[in-house]
């Protein structure tokens, strides 16, 4: 309950619960847990005629949370939610992962101090530059 209150990284705080509760309608959630909500009306929107939208995070708040389709239907790309008009997937397309920079799932290349520092001699294809 403290948490809810004092930090704004672990998910919403009160005060914007309540905010989403008093001004906004549910609209859809995502795979990770993400909840998106859309204004009743646009009488606090930036642009009279376009309804504000939000995201209540699962968990850790991180904008790299939130998938493409998502994402499109926030920044006002998209006007139906996935929901009622999902986006078309292309067969190349890999599903969407969070931005793990600084956790323990973050990628460590081979020589990365996280992995033990050592690397690959040169192969001798590379001369260092010198100074004339």
């Amino acid at each position: 309950m403290l948490k809810s209150i004092f930090t704004w990284w672990n998910g919403a705080t009160i005060g914007a619960l309540f905010t989403v509760w008093r001004r906004g309608v549910f609209v859809g959630s995502d795979d990770m847990g993400n909840k998106y909500y859309e204004a009743k009306d646009d009488s606090d929107s930036y642009d009279k005629g376009r309804l504000r939208r939000w995201v209540t995070y699962s968990g850790y708040a991180e904008a790299s949370k939130v998938p493409p389709e998502w994402h499109g239907w926030l920044h006002h790309t998209f006007e139906e939610p996935p929901t009622k008009e999902p986006l078309k997937r292309q067969v190349w397309e890999k599903d969407h992962l969070p931005n793990m920079t600084g956790t323990i799932n973050a990628w460590r290349p081979k020589g990365s101090i996280s992995r033990g520092g050592e690397r690959q001699k040169a192969t001798g294809d590379y001369e260092a530059w010198k100074p004339e």
